[in-house]
């Protein structure tokens, strides 16, 4: 079985709802996913936008989002979702606002994509504070049994 991942707010590569986004309530997606990997002892969930800060000469990954160490057995997570109300176990690191939580779209010229990454890994990492997508993404290297991306994109309205 393939791990796949899916939101009922937008289909791969189509335009993200402004609800999601800082033009409006700035709620994270609700997902869903399946086909994790046998040996899967938790996921990671890494959402970034690489066309920052103008798609048309992009000079930056800006992170939205770094989730950790969720449990195997999760199969989603609900639309605006709180720290609090992660499934037992997930950690959260730091996007490039510099705060925990998720940071919506919010290009400043242009349609930018967002990608959602999610990774199934052969093992629970340490605690690792509060991490940067890249202090995350190295603590992984190495334990990736899969991983998957969904990907929206947005466009803010003149």
């Amino acid at each position: 079985m393939t791990l796949t991942l899916n939101s009922p707010d937008f289909v791969h590569n189509g335009p993200m709802p402004a609800r999601l986004t800082c033009d409006d309530r700035d709620l994270s997606p609700q997902f869903h996913w399946s086909g994790v990997p046998a040996g899967a002892q938790s996921l990671a969930l890494i959402v970034d936008d690489p066309d920052a800060p103008d798609p048309a000469a992009p000079r930056m990954t800006w992170v939205h989002w770094v989730l950790y160490n969720m449990p195997p057995t999760a199969t989603g997570l609900p639309e605006g979702v709180v720290a609090h109300a992660l499934p037992p176990g997930t950690r959260e690191g730091v996007n490039d606002w510099g705060r925990t939580g998720y940071g919506g779209p919010c290009p400043p010229i242009g349609r930018h994509r967002y990608f959602h990454k999610l990774y199934a890994l052969d093992t629970v990492l340490p605690d690792l504070g509060k991490p940067t997508k890249a202090a995350l993404e190295q603590a992984m290297a190495g334990h990736v049994l899969a991983s998957t991306e969904l990907v929206g994109t947005y466009q803010k309205s003149r």
